[in-house]
């Protein structure tokens, strides 16, 4: 059952709200973002207000306190804005996705891996033993480039899937490194393989989306993406831009063993004629060639 609106038990309560307390309830009923994601300081500094009076707004509203009514309005925020059923529902009320949202989401994939971060995560995927990709639904697009790019350039990299997921799992040793892409809605079959792994002794790298991502309280090594709607659905570019930040400083690292396996790699689509050779004759009469004159 979706949370009830915050704006129903505001005006449950309407009638004995203080003067204060009415301009903290229309702040957060024009902007509910602003109780959200913010502390209860920037929620008082926004209103103009101190910091005990959003802590007795909160009760007033019969929360125990700040962080039960932050809870709430993220609950319901995430009926709204996350799934597709609803998005699609709102495209006739807002645009579902513009240039700026865009923009801001492949600017935290380069912020996400600033400084040394890239590298670092790079090295794991250089030296690990063996390399576990697992994914959420609207992450499985970074998941895909990532195995595509980095299972060219090293040995042993799995696509971990749902209906082979318990038999996989059982091949992992402790020098082994797990990819996890997942995103808000988080996957459960996500959520609770990363937690084996993790307990197993592999070394985690998530691409998730924040510090609230049930994939950061495993490992320090995360990295938190802006991720946009596109129409219904989540964008798959900023997981994919991360693939491929990653599979690019991989290669820098495992220089001469990445080019010898592009190398083979490249012999081998050669001879299994894996692409369209342009400069091989063609059948008079084919559609590409059409008739010889």
């Amino acid at each position: 059952m979706a949370p009830i609106p915050l704006s129903q038990i505001i005006a449950a309560v309407g009638e004995r709200l203080t003067p204060t307390e009415r301009r903290i309830a229309q702040a957060v009923l024009d902007d509910a973002t602003l109780l959200a994601f913010g502390t209860v300081s920037d929620l008082a500094t926004a209103v103009g207000t101190s910091r005990p009076s959003i802590v007795r707004f909160a009760t007033k509203l019969g929360f125990s306190g700040y962080p039960e009514l932050q809870n709430h309005v993220r609950e319901r925020l995430a009926v709204r804005l996350f799934r597709p059923s609803e998005r699609i529902r709102a495209a006739g009320e807002r645009s579902m996705s513009t240039r700026s949202e865009m923009d801001q989401s492949i600017s935290s994939v380069f912020e996400a891996v600033g400084g040394p971060r890239l590298a670092a995560f790079a090295e794991k995927l250089a030296g690990a033993e063996a390399v576990w990709i697992i994914s959420g639904e609207t992450s499985r697009a970074g998941a895909h480039a990532l195995l595509s790019g980095l299972s060219i350039i090293r040995p042993r990299v799995v696509l971990l899937e749902d209906h082979t997921i318990g038999k996989d799992l059982a091949g992992v040793g402790p020098r082994d490194v797990a990819v996890i892409f997942d995103f808000y809605r988080y996957r459960q079959t996500a959520v609770t393989s990363a937690q084996i792994l993790a307990n197993s002794g592999v070394e985690i790298l998530a691409i998730t989306d924040g510090p609230l991502s049930p994939l950061a309280g495993l490992t320090d090594a995360w990295c938190g993406l802006h991720v946009p709607a596109i129409g219904p659905f989540d964008s798959s570019l900023p997981a994919v831009a991360m693939a491929e930040l990653l599979i690019a400083e991989v290669a820098v690292q495992l220089q001469d063993l990445a080019t010898e396996r592009i190398d083979r790699t490249e012999k081998m689509w050669a001879d299994t004629g894996t692409f369209y050779d342009e400069t091989a004759p063609r059948a008079s009469g084919s559609i590409l060639g059409g008739e010889e004159e």
